[in-house]
């Protein structure tokens, strides 16, 4: 067996979103299989923190401070990538928020604040990135998602639209683009223990009902969804696309179950 298809040695990512949470562990993970990683995020002394540690582990990490809600910054990303990382292999749109509410209590510009967040500026980093893409020798394209676009959650109703969105999106952009050699698959976490989920996973009552639909009783962690994301970019897994899969201790399939 070629020991090549479980590492990343020579291949190129951009993370969204990296300075926190999955988005930073995706980085991470991504380095450790060997890749060279550009993380993009808004917060420039959190990328700091990451370039510290990703310096410190001897990790080929760089960072860009860069709002992918914007059109501009968003072709600044790409052209910072293909200027630190020569070609792009690896996509990872990651940047979500969540507000959550009754459906009847938002206000318009919450719902376009997550719509372009969540779902509009993962379609348009996509596109954006196609053609890079494409000449790539194991292309991989990977939106993170979130159960909350498979099932019904008490999270709020737009942040759930923009996930189901998303992995409707990497279905039909798995078609599209297979044939340019371009992988696209989604994973879906459930709670993990990250700066977004702790408003709730702070509350006792929210946390115990969280962890009572949890068949493994318990709160998953960034590097579980991070591993996830490793393997769908890895060549072993070069016959997977379309796919999304849910990083959530059971919970998606738990049904009546204890």
């Amino acid at each position: 067996m070629n020991s090549n298809r479980w590492q990343l040695d020579g291949s190129t990512a951009v993370v969204t979103g990296a300075s926190k949470g999955i988005g930073r562990a995706v980085a991470i993970e991504l380095a450790r299989f060997g890749a060279h990683v550009l993380a993009v995020a808004r917060d420039p002394a959190n990328l700091q923190n990451l370039r510290t540690e990703a310096s410190q582990s001897d990790l080929n990490i760089d960072c860009l401070s860069a709002d992918v809600c914007l059109a501009e910054d968003r072709n600044r990303i790409l052209n910072t990538a293909k200027s630190q990382l020569g070609s792009i292999s690896i996509l990872v749109n990651n940047v979500g928020t969540n507000i959550r509410k009754r459906a009847v209590d938002y206000t318009d510009q919450e719902i376009a604040a997550i719509f372009s967040t969540n779902l509009e500026s993962a379609f348009s980093l996509s596109r954006l990135f196609y053609r890079e893409l494409s000449a790539a020798a194991n292309a991989s394209l990977i939106n993170i998602s979130s159960v909350a676009g498979i099932t019904a959650l008490r999270t709020g109703v737009p942040y759930a639209m923009t996930k189901a969105a998303m992995i409707q999106m990497t279905k039909n952009l798995a078609i599209e683009w297979a044939s340019s050699g371009v992988r696209v698959n989604a994973v879906a976490p459930w709670y993990i223990d990250t700066p977004l989920a702790r408003p709730v996973l702070n509350k006792p009552n929210e946390l115990s009902q969280i962890l009572a639909r949890t068949p493994m009783r318990r709160i998953g962690k960034p590097e579980e969804v991070a591993a996830a994301v490793a393997f769908f970019c890895l060549p072993a897994a070069s016959y997977i696309t379309g796919q999304c899969l849910a990083v959530d201790g059971g919970f998606t399939v738990n049904g009546y179950g204890d």
